[in-house]
Formats: structure tokens, sequence, C-alpha cells
């Protein structure tokens, strides 16, 4: 494998000759930040002049495309590479080409992809590096794709982070964290990013971050799924590719982990690490909901800008010789996958994953490090010595089980006509099959969910108020007028209609607050209409009254608050909104007629 020379060692001879700097200034498709030795990064208009720029360099092998608008009124770009010939989506898919995608700058702030991303292009198509790749697949290259938090640029935007000297910002020009919205799909950076996927069908999606955290040797980390999660045949293609890419970047001298280096106890060492599957408001736990593969790629913030460029770098040569060599095996796999989601109306699906307390100790290469007060903040804080490498021998927890489990719908779900209009939309967004009902649906069978608890998150996330619901779901007899949606199970994106549909999977649409109404109560009586109405109850319904006395004596908290006391006949009444609580999606065991 080809690999460009140290980006740290190009850095010094930038600095200590300036004949080289000089030629450099003038290599073509060259960056600002190859230009000043990895000191800086461009600014957006350079992303815009160099998707261009590739596409008139190589109008054979590069088309630049323009796949959404920002807020800001900032077009989106991306550069679609291929020596193939197949520079559509429509044509990689005529001759069988797998798509690898690779963004940049989701957090504009961690932006080594951009210009690792425009280096091993440049490389690949002038035979430098990936020799060949380019012609078994087409890259799909996002250098940026939080573009308006990219060009809120500031010299401390990222404190804990060693370069560039000046960098974009995490969230949107909306304050949205675009790594929490593949669910959601809030924002129109989302929207048009989940358009592009369901344009080209990735094989594999490759995002590329900079951690934050405690100062240690490990420079990378690799996370991919499914490996853990979604279809369990597809799994082995996953850590295939994990473990290809890791065992590269290790012979490149890197120190990779297979799992985010994130402390159990906040900057406590000694605690450990803690492995997970993350869910789909993240990009790698979003692809395999598509049976699709999604890494997450973390260099550290503690490394130097040039060191974190060059292994970045290595990361996508790597990634494009793997979907090269691989990559019809690999998709002929998620084909597989795609015909099994087909059939998982009425199997056990995983909403979520648990780690167990299992620990096995590993050795992890830190530095020496005190635990002492801090006169400043009051509390214990960890001082690194980066002079002094040290080996921690410290627990990971990595068994990782399934969490909820619910059967799938042996049909599907249908959406009442009230809410088919947004839901439908958001269905579109993220490539799902629906049909809208003609006629209603009169005494079909249907089981519904009503929430037996219901807890509404104390503050706002993401613009969301977050709610989580107990219950289950039963049959019962309800009326569903026409203009609903019925969403089929039997679809290659069974398990996203599943994480979108299903009111306790972690990122539905019930999770993240849209159907807040259902919960929350907005009709009463009067306390002294309940009293009356309670008093008739007492008096003509022995066992009402048994039932009520029966909690008196059980249940001190209700004994001792009026309010229960008198909802206790209230819904019993006629006039209880039978609505309260009803989830206002509903299952299916027989697909319904138009």
């Amino acid at each position: 494998m080809t690999r460009i020379p140290s980006l740290a060692v190009l850095a010094v001879a930038l600095a200590a000759a300036p004949c080289f700097a000089a030629a450099a200034d003038t290599a073509p498709l060259a960056t600002v930040a190859e230009r000043s030795g990895y000191e800086h990064t461009g600014r957006y208009d350079e992303v815009i002049a160099l998707c261009d720029a590739f596409a008139a360099r190589y109008p054979d092998a590069v088309r630049c495309e323009t796949f959404g608008t920002s807020p800001e009124g900032r077009p989106m770009k991306a550069i679609i590479a291929s020596t193939s010939g197949a520079l559509t989506a429509e044509a990689a898919k005529a001759r069988g080409l797998p798509v690898t995608l690779v963004q940049g700058g989701i957090h504009a702030g961690e932006i080594d992809g951009k210009d690792a991303g425009f280096l091993a292009l440049r490389e690949a198509l002038e035979g430098r590096a990936a020799k060949g790749a380019l012609d078994r697949q087409v890259l799909v290259f996002v250098p940026v794709f939080n573009v308006d938090g990219h060009e809120r640029f500031g010299a401390w935007n990222r404190p804990n982070q060693r370069g560039p000297a000046e960098m974009g910002w995490r969230t949107t020009a909306q304050n949205y964290n675009l790594n929490r919205d593949y669910v959601k799909a809030d924002t129109p950076e989302m929207q048009a990013m989940l358009a592009l996927i369901g344009k080209w069908d990735p094989l594999a999606y490759i995002d590329l971050h900079v951690t934050n955290g405690a100062k240690f040797e490990h420079d990378i980390s690799i996370q991919v799924e499914p490996i853990n999660s979604g279809d369990a045949p597809l799994r082995k293609v996953g850590r295939t590719f994990r473990d290809g890419v890791i065992a590269d970047l290790a012979r490149q001298g890197s120190l990779p982990l297979p799992f985010y280096p994130s402390f159990v106890e906040h900057e406590n060492p000694q605690s450990g690490f803690e492995d997970s599957v993350a869910t789909p408001r993240f990009s790698h736990g979003y692809m395999p909901l598509l049976n699709r593969l999604g890494m997450l790629v973390e260099t550290h913030s503690w490394r130097p800008y040039p060191h974190r460029v060059r292994i970045t770098y290595n990361t996508i040569v790597s990634v494009l010789e793997h979907v090269a060599r691989y990559g019809g095996d690999w998709q002929a796999a998620v084909a597989a996958a795609d015909r099994r989601a087909r059939s998982l109306g009425g199997e056990p699906v995983a909403l979520d994953y648990k780690t167990t307390e299992r620990a096995r100790t590993i050795p992890f290469r830190g530095y020496a490090y005190s635990r002492t007060p801090s006169e400043v903040s009051g509390g214990l804080m960890t001082r690194y010595d980066e002079s002094v490498p040290q080996v921690w021998n410290i627990p990971l927890r990595d068994e990782i089980k399934p969490g909820r489990v619910v059967d799938a719908p042996r049909a599907g779900y249908v959406v009442p006509a009230a809410h088919a209009g947004w839901v439908g939309a958001k269905l579109r967004q993220h490539g799902i099959e629906f049909r809208t009902l003609d006629a209603p649906l009169t005494g079909a069978p249907l089981k519904a969910f009503r929430a037996d608890r219901t807890e509404f998150a104390a503050g706002p996330v993401e613009g969301h108020q977050r709610t989580t619901l107990e219950g289950e779901w039963k049959p019962e007899k309800l009326e569903v007028g026409a203009g609903a949606l019925y969403v089929p199970i039997a679809q290659p994106r069974a398990r996203l209609v599943m994480a979108l549909l299903e009111p306790q999977a972690p990122d539905s649409l019930a999770a993240w607050g849209t159907f807040n109404n259902a919960f929350e109560r907005k009709e009463y009586m009067e306390d002294y209409v309940a009293e009356e109405v309670a008093r008739e109850m007492l008096a003509r319904d022995p066992a009402t009254k048994a039932e009520f006395e029966r909690r008196l004596k059980e249940d001190p908290a209700f004994a001792a608050n009026p309010r229960a006391r008198l909802d206790f006949f209230f819904r019993r009444h006629t006039a209880w909104d039978e609505r309260f609580g009803l989830y206002p999606v509903l299952r299916v065991d027989r697909a319904p007629g138009g």
C-alpha cells in the first residue's frame, strides 16, 4: 500500500525550506493546509473552488455536485470520483460498483477529514495511493457536511484540540448537532444528506471526526457497525472491515483502538472504558438499520494537526483499498441482508443494546498522571505528564447484548390520517416504503400501545422534549378512517421502520417527543362534579366501590392524594378521554386493502 510521507516531517520541511514551500504553492490541487505545512485549514470557498478544479482537471473521473443548500445559503458540495467511467448513481448501479461515501466536517471544528480527503483523492487520481481502487468503486466525498458551522471560524473553537490555527464550529447555524439528527432529520442539511444516501446507496459510510477527552498515546479509534448490532450474518463483514483498517493503521505506526476512548467516570482513567452500540441519531448507528456499513473515525484531539491529517489520510486510503478488494462480496452480503429484512415480520428485533458488567483488563498506553484537589474548581483534577509515557492496566467492558427486544409486527404499522402528512414526509426522507389507504379500516384487527407511564425530560435536547414511555401493544377495536398510511414491515429498511415507529426505540419519533400531545392530558372534570360522579358510582357499582376501598387501604399515597382519588372515578366515567396515552400509530398483523 502506497503511503505519503509523514505530514509531520513535511511540516518541518516546509518551515525549514522556503524553496520547497514555494513548490508546494504551485502544486496542482494543493490545499491551504498543504501550503501552510498543516498549520492552517482553508475556508469554505476553498472547498467550492477545489470541487470545480478537480472536475476540470479530471473530467472523465470526477464530477462536482451541489446536493443541498445550508440555512445560510451555502451550497453543500459532493465530489464524485471514479476511474471506471461511472459518475452517476444510475451508472454505478448498472455496473454493480460499490459506493463509498466519505464525509468530513459534520462537526466543523473537527476538520481533519476535509484536508485528508482532498489529499487522498488527489493521490488516488494520480496513482500514488490506493492504486486502481477507483476503477472498482465510486467515491462520494463530502469535504464539509456542516458548511455554516465551518464558516463560524475561530482560533479557540476547539480549546482541547491541537491545530489547525483556526477552525469551524461544532453545530450548525441553527445550533443543531448534525450527528444527533440522522433519524429525526430536523435540519435541511440532514435532509439533503439522507437524499444523497438514498440516491447513491453507499455500501460504506465513513464519518470523520476528532475526539475530545483525556491525554494518551493512542491516536485513532475505528468503530464499525454492524458488528454487535443489526443483521447477524452481516456482522462478519463489519468486523472484517474494521479489523482490516485497524491492521493497516497499526502497520503504519498508529495506535488504533476499536472503541471510543471515553472514561466510564469523567476524567478518571482507572474507571476504564465501556464499548457500546450507538443509537441511530449517530451515523454509525443509522447505517446498520439500512443493512450498510457505518464507520466512525475519531483521531485524537491532542495529537498535532499534521499527525491527525496523516492518519486520517491513511484511513481513507485503507477504506478505498478494502472496498476495492472486497466490495463485490460485501455487496452480495448486504443484498442478502436486504432480503432477510423483508422477512422480519413477527420476528424478535432488538431496539437497542446494552453493555454487560463483564470486564477485562487491557494495557492502555497513556501518560503518568495525578488526581489532586483543584483550588479553582474544588474538585479532583486530573493532570497529565506527556513527558512520561505509562501503560495503564484498566478495565474494558465490551460484552454487548440486545437490550429491549420486541417482536416486529407481522404486517406493519398504520398511521391515522391525523398524522399522515408529517409522518409521511419523514418516511419519504428516509426512503421508507408506504402507501395511503383509500378506504377506512373498519373492524380490522389492530394492536395499540397505551402508555402506562410517561416521563417527559426535564430539559430540551436538540430543541425537543424527549419522552420515555412504558406500556405494551395490545389488541384493540379502533376505527381508522381513509387517508391513513400503511407502512409494511416487509421492506429492506424494516429495522429503520421499527427505529422510527416503535414508541420505545431510543431515537423513535415518540422518543424525540413528536407525539407528546398524545400523552398530555387536555380535559378535566371539576372537583365538585367528580365528587357527585364518585358518590353515584359508589352507590350503584359494588365492584368500583370494592376497588376504591382496596386502594385506600393498600396505597397510602393514593389515600392521601385528593386529586388521585377523584381521578379514580373520572377515569371510569364516559367523559374520560379514551385517547389519552394512546400512541397514535397502530400495528396490524394483516396487510390492509387499498
